[in-house]
C-alpha cells in the first residue's frame, strides 16, 4: 500500500504545473459556488431581518380618488371612509379580524420648549401596536382609562425623544402640537418603522379634537386562514366589489380605495429571492461544470500520455485493474484535496465577511442590515465536493479502461 501511494505521489510530482492548474480549477469552482450561495443567503436573511417585526397577514385600506367615471360621477372624486366601513369589515367578512381604524391627522410639528420634531400624527387604538408589531421600549401603550376619559397622552419614537429631550427619562414629560399639550406615556423603537416618524394619540382623542366628521382615511385589519396567494387575491376582489357598491365607484377603479396586502408583497419578495437563488445556482453550477470539464481534459491527456506506460506494465504482467486503480486514485487525490481546500477557503471567507458585517452593524448602531448570516449550508458544499470527486474518478476510469483495451504491442508503438 505504501508503494502504491508513493507511486501516486511521484506521478503527481512529475506534472506539478498540470496538477496545480487542475487543482486550482476544482478549488475555484467550489469556492465560487459557496461565495455566490452565501451572498444570496446573506441578502435574503438581511431583508427578512429588517421585516421580521412586520405582520405578513395584515391588510390596509387607503382612501383615494376615482380614476374612472361611474354612474354619472366624474373621475377625480374623493372616496371617504368612516366607521361604517370598519363595521362592514368586521361583520361581513369572516376572514377578517382585529379591524383597526386609523386617523391620519397629518404631518405636524411637535414642540418641547425650544426644540421641535416633525412627523405624522396618528390616532389609533391600543390594538394597533400589536397589529403592527410596535414594541414599546419605555412606558406603555394606551389603556382603557386613556380611551374612556379621553386623556391627552402620546406615544412617540426613540428618535423623536432624542430630538426633543436631553434626558433619557421622558415618561410623563409634555409635548405640544397644535397648541395642545400631551403627556408622553410610551416610547417605541423607530428601527421597526423605517423612515416614517409617527406620533400616536388615542383614537377617541383624535376623533374629538380633529375629526368631527368621522372621516377615516386608513383602516388596518388582519386576515385569518388565507395562506395562499390565490386566496388573498380572491379576497381582495371580493372586498373591492363590496366597497364599490357601498361608495358607488367602478369595481375596476383601483385608485378609489387602495388595498395593500402585506402577504402578497411578502410572496412577491420570496419569488424574487427564489429567482435570485436559481440564478446564483446556475452561475455556480456553470463554474463547477467548467472545473469538471477541466479535470476531465487533464485526466484524458494524462491517460493518453501514459498509454505506452500502460503497455509496458501489461507486458510485465500488471493486471488492468491495478492500472485503473492507480489512475482513479490519482484523480481521487487531486479532486478530494483541492475540493476540500476550496470548501475550507469558502467557509473562511464567509465567516470573515459575517464578522465584518456584524461589526459594521454594531458600530453604526442600527438594526437595519443589508446582509446577515451570509453562509451556505455545509451539506451543499460537501455535496458539490463529492460531485467533483465522482466526476474526477469517472474522468480517470473511462479513458484508462479504453486505453487498456489496446494490446501491449500496440500500446508500445502508441505516440
Amino acid at each position: 500500500m505504501r508503494d502504491f501511494f508513493q507511486e501516486i505521489a511521484e506521478s503527481l510530482q512529475r506534472n506539478k504545473l498540470r496538477t496545480v492548474l487542475t487543482g486550482f480549477s476544482i478549488a475555484w469552482g467550489i469556492f465560487m459556488l459557496m461565495l455566490l450561495l452565501a451572498a444570496g443567503n446573506g441578502l435574503k436573511n438581511g431583508v427578512m431581518h429588517n421585516f421580521k417585526d412586520r405582520s405578513n397577514n395584515s391588510v390596509t385600506l387607503f382612501s383615494g380618488y376615482t380614476s374612472l367615471p361611474y354612474k354619472g360621477h366624474d373621475k377625480g372624486r374623493e372616496i371617504l371612509m368612516d366607521n361604517t366601513d370598519s363595521v362592514l369589515l368586521a361583520y361581513e367578512f369572516t376572514d377578517v379580524k382585529d379591524v383597526e381604524p386609523v386617523y391620519n391627522l397629518g404631518y405636524k410639528a411637535f414642540f418641547n420648549k425650544k426644540k421641535y420634531a416633525e412627523g405624522n400624527l396618528e390616532a389609533v387604538t391600543p390594538l394597533y401596536f400589536r397589529a403592527e408589531n410596535i414594541h414599546i421600549q419605555q412606558g406603555r401603550a394606551f389603556n382603557r382609562m386613556d380611551r374612556e376619559e379621553q386623556r391627552k397622552v402620546m406615544v412617540i419614537s426613540d428618535q423623536s425623544a432624542q430630538r426633543l429631550f436631553d434626558t433619557e427619562d421622558i415618561i410623563g414629560k409634555l409635548i405640544v402640537v397644535d397648541d395642545i399639550a400631551y403627556t408622553i406615556v410610551g416610547i417605541y423603537s423607530n428601527e421597526q418603522r423605517g423612515w416614517r416618524l409617527s406620533f400616536y394619540i388615542p383614537l377617541e382623542v383624535g376623533r374629538s379634537i380633529y375629526n368631527e366628521r368621522n372621516i377615516i382615511r386608513e383602516i388596518k385589519f388582519t386576515l385569518k386562514n388565507l395562506t395562499t396567494l390565490e386566496a388573498n387575491l380572491r379576497f381582495g376582489e371580493k372586498l373591492r366589489m363590496r366597497l364599490s357598491r357601498k361608495h358607488d365607484f367602478d369595481p375596476q377603479d383601483y385608485s378609489a380605495i387602495y388595498i395593500w396586502n402585506a402577504f402578497q408583497d411578502y410572496l412577491k419578495m420570496m419569488s424574487l429571492f427564489s429567482i435570485l437563488t436559481t440564478f446564483l445556482w446556475v452561475i455556480g453550477i456553470s463554474i463547477l461544470i467548467s472545473g469538471i470539464v477541466g479535470v476531465s481534459n487533464i485526466i484524458l491527456i494524462t491517460v493518453k500520455e501514459r498509454t505506452k506506460e500502460f503497455g509496458i506494465r501489461k507486458a510485465l504482467g500488471a493486471k488492468p485493474s491495478s492500472i485503473i486503480r492507480l489512475i482513479v486514485a490519482e484523480s481521487l487525490v487531486i479532486t478530494a484535496f483541492f475540493g476540500y481546500v476550496g470548501m475550507v477557503l469558502g467557509v473562511i471567507v464567509t465567516e470573515i465577511a459575517n464578522n465584518l458585517i456584524a461589526k459594521a452593524t454594531t458600530t453604526l448602531g442600527s438594526e437595519k442590515v443589508i446582509f446577515q448570516n451570509a453562509t451556505v449550508d455545509l451539506d451543499i458544499a460537501i455535496s458539490a465536493t463529492i460531485l467533483l470527486v465522482i466526476a474526477g474518478v469517472l474522468a480517470g476510469y473511462f479513458p484508462t479502461r479504453k486505453a487498456l483495451k489496446i494490446k501491449p504491442i500496440e500500446a508500445l508503438r502508441y505516440e
